[in-house]
C-alpha cells in the first residue's frame, strides 16, 4: 500500500447544488470539480458538511453526493473527505461504512448536538464507535462549537485519543479559540496529527500557530487568492500574506453585516462560478436579489495584490 498523502493546504467545504424544486442536482458536480481544480487550484474537498447542508439531507442523498464526488473527482482531486456526522450513532456508522466502501480518503464527524456529550470521554466513545466502522480510513473530528454547542476543548481530546481511535488523523477546527488550537499544535510535536482551520477570515493567524491548512466555504470562489496567501506566508512574505487576508476579511465583513450564511454562500458561488447552486433547503431561505447585487459589487470592487 502506498503511503498516504498528507492532507494540507486548502480544502473546499463543498456546496450541495439543488434544483429550483429542492432536489440535489448531481449532474453539475462534474463541472464543479473542474471549476475547483482549474479555476481555484483547489484539489481537496470536504463533502456533506455545514456548507453542504449535510444535516438537512437524507441519508440516501448524502450517499449519492459522496458517490458523485468520488466518481467525478477520480484522478482530479487529491482528497475527498466525507462528513458522516448525524444526530444518531447508527446513521453515522452507516455513512462511515459507505464512505469506506466507495474509497473515500477520510471521514469526519461532528459531535451530536441534541443529546450532547458532556465530557471528553463521552465524545471519544461516540467517535470511536463511528471510526471503527471504517477501520482503514483516516478519521477527523469536526470541531464546530458555535453550531453544536459542544465546547469540549480539543486540547483535552488529544490526550490518549490514538489509543482509543487508531485511525484518528486530526481535526477540522472551526472555532475562534486560537488558544485551544495553539495548545493542540504545541502538543503535536511529532506532526502526527493534521489541524485544518475552519474560520476563513482568521486563517493567517492559524497558519502562524502551525495549522496545516484550512477547510472553508470561501475556498470555493476565493481559492486562487487564498492559495496565493499561503504561498506568501511560506516564502515568507508576511506583508503580502496580510494583504490577502485583509481583503478576504473586507469582503466577509461586508457580507456578514448583510446576513451571511449557507444560502448566501450558494448565491455568491453561483455568481462567481456560473454554476447553478440553486436554493438552500428549508428552514434556510434563498438569498435576496439585493444581497446578491451588493455582494457581487463588493467582490468586483476588491483590488487584489498584483491584479490577482
Amino acid at each position: 500500500m502506498a503511503p498516504r498523502k498528507k492532507l494540507k493546504g486548502l480544502v473546499a467545504a463543498t456546496i450541495t447544488p439543488m434544483t429550483p424544486d429542492g432536489k440535489i442536482n448531481l449532474p453539475v458536480i462534474r463541472q464543479y470539480v473542474d471549476y475547483l481544480v482549474n479555476e481555484q487550484n483547489v484539489k481537496n474537498v470536504f463533502v456533506n458538511g455545514t456548507t453542504g447542508e449535510g444535516l438537512s439531507l437524507s441519508i440516501q442523498e448524502r450517499k449519492q453526493l459522496a458517490e458523485e464526488w468520488m466518481c467525478q473527482g477520480k484522478d482530479k482531486l487529491d482528497h475527498v473527505i466525507i462528513h458522516v456526522g448525524a444526530l444518531n450513532l447508527p446513521e453515522c456508522q452507516e455513512l462511515a461504512r459507505h464512505a469506506a466502501a466507495i474509497g473515500a480518503d477520510g471521514i469526519a464527524v461532528i459531535a451530536p448536538f441534541f443529546f450532547k456529550p458532556t465530557n471528553k470521554d463521552e465524545l471519544i466513545a461516540f467517535m470511536q464507535k463511528v471510526a471503527s466502522e471504517a477501520p482503514e480510513m483516516p478519521f477527523y473530528y469536526y470541531h464546530i462549537p458555535p453550531l453544536t454547542g459542544v465546547k469540549i476543548r480539543v486540547e483535552e481530546l488529544l490526550d490518549g485519543i490514538k489509543a482509543q481511535i487508531p485511525t484518528f488523523q486530526g481535526v477540522k477546527f472551526s472555532d475562534t479559540d486560537l488558544l485551544d488550537l495553539a495548545q493542540c499544535i504545541h502538543k503535536n510535536e511529532t506532526g502526527e496529527f493534521e489541524f485544518l482551520y475552519g474560520v476563513d477570515e482568521q486563517l493567517l493567524g492559524a497558519l502562524a500557530l502551525g495549522a496545516n491548512g484550512a477547510v472553508g466555504s470561501t475556498y470555493n470562489y476565493l481559492g486562487r487568492q487564498t492559495n496565493l496567501m499561503l504561498q506568501a506566508f511560506a516564502k515568507p512574505d508576511f506583508a503580502l500574506a496580510q494583504q490577502y487576508q485583509f481583503l478576504t476579511g473586507e469582503f466577509l465583513n461586508f457580507v456578514i453585516k448583510l446576513g451571511f450564511g449557507v444560502a448566501q454562500t450558494k448565491a455568491v458561488m453561483t455568481s462567481v462560478s456560473g454554476i447553478p447552486m440553486g436554493p438552500p433547503r428549508l428552514p434556510l431561505v434563498a438569498a435576496s436579489s439585493e444581497f446578491i447585487l451588493k455582494a457581487k459589487a463588493k467582490l468586483d470592487s476588491i483590488v487584489w495584490p498584483h491584479g490577482d
